[in-house]
């Protein structure tokens, strides 16, 4: 169990995580691993954009075929966006001159070039895979790693619900933030399943496993919350409920920089319900859509800046949830100052991811062999029941050949605010 007594502050090593560009040793680590870029809906066919990720930039588009596709931002010609260009079946061609090239990156036209040299000519091309309703990338040097599959969240009887995000802070603090129960009975201390000593620090144990941390809380009576962290940013849990036919929301989480000062969370949900129950959610969640008109990252900005108390905001037009951790998160700065941090045995899950961050950026800055992270069907979260809902075991029910149908439930608002987070702006 990872202690307090020896850790107060990040080391210079554990410092590096948080930085991601290109070159850096978070930056590099990341990009060993497959990372959702994009929600599949949002990219239309024929349609190219820009998108940051990791302070770097890419056009990302869908060929007329469908197929998505993801290279280098600028044409390597005279350096304008490729973006602006025109989609030629599965080929990009550029809008400053024409240069023309295929999904893999060769250049294969250059029009104004009679004695053209399109051989000496390339842009990076980047692995793409839809799944779950979201575009994944591979943005490493060499073969991507075999592509990780969710089998909770593909067959079983159901919905996947996806519901992202963009938050004003790095990366970091949102991941910490998922290894800190103690925080839930104050920041989310209105939310049904929060009850009097949820998140006492010697209730929680943290301990690491094949997939990264198993995080967990037991109850006086016995009874326990357990999450799974799963290195080096996906999160596997028992989400906080909001809806009463739900209860415990099975999600995951990723947390993918944007640039080093503001991230996404890319989220997906399993919802096991069938019939006249599941028609009811759906219809619920859709009207969410259209209820919440206010965005919580304006509204958080409002209240850390003194001009709005969150006592007087109407919950039923805002995300509550996340409007109340972009306080938590956001008022702890763009990237958090830990030099003064002193934790307690409440923060062992932040100390425990910290260590593991450490110990991996070590080896990999030393070229060590790297721990290969996997999950099994055994590390899944569970929780015990609520009000009108049964103890939950994460992947109940997952088999069979029926494809749970994928869901966009994300506010209207909210898919505006993410796509401009992710549209990388012209640089000044």
């Amino acid at each position: 169990m990872a202690e307090p007594s020896s850790v107060v502050r990040l080391s210079a090593r554990a410092e590096d995580c948080l930085r991601t560009g290109p070159g850096t040793p978070a930056g590099r680590y990341l990009r060993q691993f497959w990372q959702p870029i994009y929600h599949s809906v949002d990219l239309k066919a024929g349609s190219a954009v820009t998108i940051r990720i990791m302070s770097e930039d890419f056009t990302l588009y869908r060929g007329e075929t469908g197929t998505p596709h993801l290279v280098d931002a600028k044409c390597p010609h005279r350096g304008t966006r490729l973006s602006s260009g025109w989609i030629e079946g599965d080929a990009l061609r550029c809008f400053y001159h024409g240069w023309k090239f295929d999904s893999a990156g060769a250049c294969v036209e250059q029009p104004a070039e009679e004695d053209a040299f399109c051989h000496k000519v390339s842009i990076a091309s980047y692995p793409l895979r839809e799944y779950l309703g979201l575009v994944f990338a591979f943005l490493g040097t060499g073969q991507p790693p075999e592509f990780p599959l969710q089998p909770e969240f593909e067959h079983f009887d159901g919905m996947v619900e996806i519901d992202s995000y963009s938050r004003d802070c790095n990366y970091f603090q949102n991941l910490e933030n998922a290894l800190d129960m103690s925080h839930i009975g104050f920041v989310h201390g209105d939310n049904v399943a929060i009850f009097k000593g949820i998140g006492l620090g010697r209730a929680l144990d943290a301990e690491e496993s094949a997939w990264g941390v198993t995080y967990g809380f037991t109850r006086p009576d016995g009874q326990k919350r357990v999450q799974q962290f799963g290195m080096p940013n996906i999160f596997y849990l028992t989400a906080l409920p909001t809806d009463p036919e739900v209860g415990w929301q099975e999600s995951m989480f990723w947390w993918v920089p944007i640039d080093d000062v503001s991230h996404m969370q890319f989220s997906v949900h399993r919802v096991p319900a069938q019939g006249d129950v599941a028609a009811r959610i759906h219809a619920r969640r859709q009207a969410r859509r259209t209820d919440i008109t206010i965005r919580h990252q304006d509204l958080a900005r409002d209240v850390l800046e003194g001009r709005v108390s969150m006592r007087d905001i109407d919950k039923s037009k805002v995300d509550l949830v996340r409007l109340q951790d972009d306080v938590a998160q956001v008022g702890q700065g763009l990237i958090t100052d830990r030099d003064g941090e002193r934790l307690g045995r409440a923060d062992v899950g932040v100390i425990a991811i910290r260590r593991l961050w450490e110990r991996e950026l070590n080896a990999f800055a030393e070229g060590r062999p790297l721990k290969q992270w996997k999950r099994d069907a055994t590390l899944v979260p569970r929780a015990w029941g609520l009000a009108g809902n049964p103890a939950q075991i994460g992947g109940s029910g997952t088999g069979g050949t029926k494809v749970a149908e994928v869901i966009d439930v994300r506010p209207h608002v909210e898919i505006a605010v993410q796509l401009k987070a992710l549209h990388a702006p012209l640089d000044k």
